[in-house]
């Protein structure tokens, strides 16, 4: 890390709600991946690694063949319970390129819930799909992300006084910063803390709003060394630090006094930290996955953003909504209101701030931080500094 691998390219396929995409979940894949070799100055050919982030479907030997590789000499994707390890994509990333595996290592998510089933279905658990650990709760009814994730939100709410608004301020912020975005599948539909505070319970304390989307896309990252990017046009972008960190196993364990309630992400800040030798208050920007909003307040404490005692008034007030935020954050519209492709176009907006090319764009960004989804282990975070 600290610098020995850089992000070159970004790339997106257009942004779908549930079921809207023309084309398929491999299309979208290759599609991202291009885009990202266009912005990076590439040719296809020349990519020679591949990261896919919790997809088995879109298999690295059928996408280097449609494509195009001339070779395909590094592959893997992170252990993954959820949206925890996207950011490790950056991990194993840095780690091929500095050591010698591959030149340029592209890592990508596709994801197209109209043509497959739902991502964490309750439906698709009952069938028989359940992780292991997770399999103890469904006799009760406890068979969804939202149920998982309320109970520990609930419950760390009630031990610290913390009010649904600060729930609210989370949701806000994302449909604000996706009122800039025309990527977004929610840019031209605002929401108001009425709105917000009217709209169904899902699984209390979470609304319909601190949810985040069904959506079909893709999007890819290429990265290389520093000493390569010298060739190419574009601004690169340097890997400072990522982490990966460790928690229980999906399901009951989850529950045991050790954990419950919390996000696991104490030692996820931490490691980062030590790694990049900065401080939560050093960050100018954060894109912080967020599958419900519970968890994201929830682990700005635990990465040290602030206490739980003061959490409302960091999140509330407006203080994370547009450029000139207190703290920028999820500037793309998040999960929330930007698309939910498993948290990896997050790290793409996480390099756009660094960039200088987010339409959510805060002044002087030299450190952008992205999360991986907090609530399920092993997590992840990836640091990226100044655009070189």
């Amino acid at each position: 890390m600290h610098g020995r691998a850089v992000v070159v390219g970004v790339g997106e396929s257009a942004y779908y709600k549930h079921g809207g995409s023309p084309d398929t979940e491999f299309q979208l894949a290759c599609t991202a991946i291009r885009n990202a070799a266009e912005d990076a100055g590439l040719e296809l050919r020349q990519l020679d690694g591949l990261i896919s982030y919790m997809d088995n479907r879109n298999s690295p030997l059928r996408l280097a063949d449609a494509l195009g590789f001339e070779e395909l000499r590094w592959s893997s994707t992170p252990w993954a319970g959820g949206g925890n390890n996207s950011s490790a994509t950056m991990h194993l990333a840095d780690a091929a390129v500095s050591g010698g595996h591959a030149n340029y290592v592209v890592a990508f998510r596709a994801l197209a819930q109209g043509q497959f089933q739902r991502l964490g279905s309750g439906a698709g658990l009952m069938a028989g799909t359940a992780p292991e650990g997770l399999s103890w709760g469904l006799p009760y009814g406890l068979m969804s992300p939202a149920q998982e994730c309320a109970l520990q939100t609930n419950r760390w709410m009630h031990d610290h006084g913390v009010s649904q608004e600060a729930l609210a301020s989370v949701s806000l912020a994302c449909y604000a910063n996706a009122q800039r975005n025309p990527r977004a599948v929610r840019y031209g539909r605002p929401l108001t803390r009425e709105d917000y505070h009217a709209s169904r319970w899902i699984v209390e304390p979470f609304h319909l709003f601190d949810c985040c989307m069904e959506n079909d896309g893709a999007a890819a990252l290429i990265i290389t060394t520093p000493e390569r990017a010298k060739d190419l046009p574009g601004k690169a972008v340097p890997i400072v630090a990522t982490a990966q960190g460790k928690g229980p196993e999906i399901g009951l364990t989850t529950f045991q006094q050790r954990w419950f309630p919390g996000m696991y992400y104490e030692n996820v800040g931490r490691i980062l930290w030590e790694r990049a030798g900065v401080k939560p208050a050093d960050i100018d920007v954060l894109q912080m996955y967020e599958n419900f909003t519970g968890p994201v307040v929830m682990a700005l404490c635990e990465m040290g953003f602030c206490e739980p005692a003061d959490v409302e008034a960091f999140v509330g007030d407006g203080r994370l909504e547009g450029p000139d935020a207190a703290l920028p954050f999820n500037t793309s519209g998040g999960n929330i209101a930007e698309a939910y492709i498993h948290g990896l176009e997050m790290v793409v907006e996480a390099v756009r701030q660094v960039r200088g090319e987010s339409t959510c764009q805060a002044k002087n960004v030299e450190l952008s931080l992205a999360v991986g989804g907090p609530g399920y282990a092993p997590g992840s975070a990836v640091l990226f500094g100044p655009a070189i």
